[in-house]
């Protein structure tokens, strides 16, 4: 049996990971991720990952997109001229993540549909919170003909942070709530908020990819309505860039400090 932990380097997957291999050996376990570049996906990710690698005595074995070095999401986006085919999955989740996924699993572990193999669990880092996305990834992983398997929701647990073997987990857990891409297509506005404070760079692509494609990142505004709106924001409210406060506190916050009538100064950054 080999045990294939999807591992996006992110701290959930890590914990996945340490479980896993606690339960079965690291002669049983594959730690499959799929590279992402560097100009998105912060370097102390690509650290962390590493670390738990080395600690597991374990090679990352990669799945990677043949441009996933040169071709970051908003890049694979314009490829693709839009943000999403409609089915609930962004393009670049699409075309850096799942179809190499699903060639890699073809290559080495072959399936007939609805008929699991016998010989590999697949194992994701969703917690007890997640039984929507656990239900969900069963039944996609059944149609490929997979089993698939959950650590953190195991009754018997080992480990629940990195910090207790030493290995602090990546620097982007300190504002963001996750460790995913700079400019997460599947963010929302306070995260974009972030994003405009800290990477102003990937900010700007994705305001003139969204003016390109003609479609809107965000499900109901664009970026350049936004724009004026986050300058106020950070230049004179001072809003720190943060997405560990509720989504509900934040925008209540900012929204006693913003003027009665709704209507920001023309000139909004001093």
């Amino acid at each position: 049996m080999k045990y294939v932990v999807c591992y996006s380097g992110g701290h959930s997957s890590a914990i996945a990971a340490i479980e896993t291999v606690r339960r079965y050996g690291k002669d049983n376990v594959i730690l499959l991720n799929h590279d992402i570049s560097a100009n998105v996906e912060d370097i102390d990710i690509k650290r962390f990952k590493q670390e738990i690698a080395d600690y597991l005595g374990l090679e990352i074995t990669y799945a990677n997109a043949p441009y996933w070095s040169y071709k970051d999401p908003l890049d694979v986006c314009e490829d693709a001229g839009g943000f999403s085919p409609g089915n609930g999955q962004c393009y670049c989740t699409n075309r850096l993540k799942t179809k190499p996924f699903k060639a890699w699993l073809k290559h080495n572990y072959p399936s007939k549909p609805f008929e699991p193999r016998d010989d590999i669990i697949i194992l994701y880092g969703f917690d007890i919170n997640e039984q929507h996305r656990i239900q969900r990834r069963i039944g996609i992983m059944f149609n490929d003909g997979y089993k698939t398997d959950y650590p953190l929701v195991w009754e018997h647990r080992t480990i629940y942070n990195t910090e207790e073997i030493g290995i602090v987990r990546p620097s982007t857990y300190n504002l963001y709530k996750h460790a995913n891409c700079v400019g997460c297509i599947k963010a929302g506005q306070q995260s974009w908020y972030v994003t405009y404070c800290l990477r102003p760079d990937i900010f700007e692509r994705a305001k003139i990819l969204e003016q390109k494609v003609g479609h809107s990142i965000l499900k109901n505004a664009y970026l350049a309505d936004l724009e004026c709106k986050f300058r106020y924001m950070e230049n004179v409210l001072h809003i720190f860039p943060d997405e560990h406060v509720t989504s509900q506190k934040f925008w209540s916050d900012v929204n006693k400090m913003l003027p009665d009538d709704g209507n920001l100064p023309c000139e909004c950054a001093i």
